[in-house]
């Protein structure tokens, strides 16, 4: 649990680029943060719009840049408002997640084997995700990326569909890892 109050600076621009993003020195992964935002009573996990497909729902997220080091927090906090428009108290860490789908161009010289339950991928991860658990308290109509995105409440058994149907297992293992109510 974390119970000191982290402070992040609301700002009314997204960051754009990834000349200051952080990547693993070891794997090349791009380190990334994000929350599974919950409502009070933990019922409803608030989702996003991807950037990229517009149909497809997927959690708050991005990556850590140069000036975030030292807390990868203030990073999952700082994109849940860029994305998603909401505020709210950082309640615990759900750890690393690692995105195992292929790499992209940037890390491939990256390559190496891995074992994992006696299977060998050959690849690292393409990202290694710092998830955090969210407690909504507000969520302001207007913000960053309220003309790019949309947001939308789902129940876990809806949010699951919506992170299969999305592709992104790693987003899944972060949400099963949150105090969502399951059942």
């Amino acid at each position: 649990m974390i119970s000191e109050a982290r402070i992040f600076e609301k700002v009314d621009k997204p960051r754009v680029g990834r000349e200051n993003q952080l990547y693993s020195s070891v794997t090349g992964a791009r380190i990334v943060a994000g929350c599974v935002c919950l409502s009070k009573d933990k019922r409803q996990v608030l989702m996003v719009s991807s950037s990229a497909h517009k149909k497809k729902w997927i959690l708050p997220k991005g990556g850590v840049e140069t000036d975030e080091i030292d807390d990868f927090s203030l990073t999952a906090q700082r994109e849940t408002w860029e994305e998603a428009g909401c505020l709210g108290k950082i309640v615990g860490s759900l750890g690393i997640v690692e995105d195992m789908r292929p790499p992209k161009e940037w890390n491939l010289k990256f390559k190496d084997e891995r074992k994992r339950n006696d299977d060998i991928i050959l690849h690292p991860p393409r990202s290694e995700f710092h998830f955090y658990e969210l407690e909504i308290e507000s969520m302001p109509d207007i913000y960053p990326e309220s003309e790019k995105r949309k947001r939308k409440f789902f129940p876990y058994k809806d949010a699951v569909e919506q992170l299969e149907i999305a592709k992104r297992p790693e987003l899944l293992e972060a949400l099963n890892r949150s105090s969502i109510m399951k059942g």
